[in-house]
């Protein structure tokens, strides 16, 4: 097998593992930390305080602030540093570093200058208030993803939609998320049985217009079957009882522990808010 090949097969199988570890990672909602016997209403509504928080903070160490507390919730929860901190940078943060970029120099940030130096033969200037905005921005992202995944980590899915109900969160977004996050399993399955097969059937030498063929095929028998799929999912709902509104049996009751967080909460807010404004 060439090395190109090799490559091939170990990103997708890289890609494919991450994607399911990312998303099917519910051993961390059934582990015994400090955020998963919290009811999902109340996780909910205050991480959802938190990020409006960090969205209005305009002050660089309150939001750093909060972003190692986020750190700290995770070890607390008894979520793997290391995965947590994997699937919070790994995207969007890295993406939003990249937007950010430009406003660094004082082609669009004029200011006082921080740094400067030559590229390819330009004179580039770094400004203070281009470098803190970007700073400001990159953190606010980092935080943010964080705080989301880690209350998608240490809350099961089916809890987690069932919340965005009762907080009148239109049915049909909640739903469709759902379906999405069931599914996307089995397309996971379905690449990766369609790789095992055309490489159990065929090998690995083949010319870049015969697999150009065999992918073109492959996707639109893919989506053939999605559409076969999508009426016999449909037909067994409605056969079902299926009405418009999925029902989750979890019964979500809030003790002495929910009030405690609650209240904890709205007084790091305020602190953070009075002494880091």
């Amino acid at each position: 097998m060439s090395k190109k090949n090799n490559f091939i097969e170990r990103s997708l199988a890289g890609a494919l593992s991450f994607l399911k570890e990312s998303i099917f990672s519910e051993e961390y909602a059934l582990k015994r930390g400090l955020l998963q016997p919290l009811d999902p209403r109340v996780k909910v509504f205050t991480f959802f305080s938190l990020l409006i928080l960090v969205v209005f903070l305009k002050n660089i160490p309150a939001v750093f602030f909060i972003y190692l507390f986020s750190l700290l919730l995770a070890v607390f929860s008894r979520v793997n540093l290391g995965f947590f901190l994997k699937r919070t940078w790994v995207f969007i943060p890295l993406f939003s570093l990249f937007i950010a970029l430009p406003a660094l120099f004082n082609f669009f940030t004029p200011g006082e200058t921080l740094w400067q130096f030559k590229l390819f033969g330009l004179q580039m200037v770094v400004t203070r208030p281009g470098f803190y905005g970007a700073l400001l921005f990159v953190l606010r992202v980092a935080t943010s993803v964080s705080l989301v995944i880690l209350l998608s980590l240490t809350t099961r899915h089916t809890q987690l939609l069932k919340v965005l109900r009762i907080f009148k969160v239109p049915q049909v977004f909640v739903f469709t998320l759902g379906l999405c996050y069931r599914y996307i399993y089995l397309f996971i399955e379905v690449v990766e049985n369609t790789y095992l097969g055309i490489k159990s059937r065929i090998g690995t030498g083949l010319t870049s217009r015969k697999g150009q063929h065999i992918v073109a095929w492959n996707i639109a028998s893919l989506w053939h079957r999605s559409y076969l799929l999508n009426e016999e999912v449909y037909k067994a709902m409605l056969s079902r009882g299926y009405t418009g509104e999925p029902v989750v049996l979890d019964e979500f009751k809030a003790g002495r522990r929910d009030l405690f967080w609650i209240l904890f909460i709205i007084g790091l807010i305020i602190c953070i808010i009075i002494y880091l404004p």
